[in-house]
């Protein structure tokens, strides 16, 4: 029996260095903190978590590969576009975004007065009713690089679906 739809699911995940002095945005927000994270982009590390389980899914290449930290059209560009560019490429392909799911590592800040404003990003951003977008936050529990406040990480869960051609 050929089902009438493809389903597939990509996993992403990177990580970011504390660097103070440098503004800090997470989901395409921006958050109130003395630090940011170490980057060549803006270093939204939960934007690039997104991407790269979106390129996964959809059976393309990293991020990496697609915006090489070597390319100075890159330096500090904003996320945000990073991840339409690659929502394009996604459509393209005829894939429809299902749902995202993230989770976000960071000791400091708390993420809590944050996450409506992240998830309501996240979706706006993807076209995506908000019940599609999930965000949760955990600590480091003071152990490891996280809980030393030494970075910020994020893994993110995407499923897509595409019609079958008959």
């Amino acid at each position: 029996m050929t089902l009438p739809f493809q389903i597939r699911t990509g996993l992403g995940h990177d990580t970011h260095r504390i660097e103070p002095g440098r503004p800090l945005r997470l989901g395409g927000v921006a958050l109130e903190s003395p630090f940011g994270l170490a980057g060549h982009s803006d270093a939204d590390v939960l934007l690039h978590a997104v991407i790269d389980a979106l390129l996964g899914a959809a059976g393309l290449d990293d991020i990496g590969t697609l915006f090489p930290d070597s390319d100075p059209d890159f330096l500090n560009i904003d996320s945000t576009k990073l991840l339409s560019e690659v929502a394009r490429l996604v459509s393209s392909r005829n894939w429809t975004i299902s749902n995202i799911d993230v989770i976000l590592f960071a000791q400091e800040p708390k993420i809590a007065p944050y996450r409506s404003a992240i998830r309501n990003r996240l979706a706006e951003l993807l076209s995506l009713p908000l019940d599609a977008v999930n965000i949760k936050a955990k600590t480091g529990e003071k152990l490891g690089f996280i809980g030393r406040e030494e970075g910020i990480s994020a893994a993110a869960i995407a499923t897509l679906i595409r019609e079958n051609s008959h």
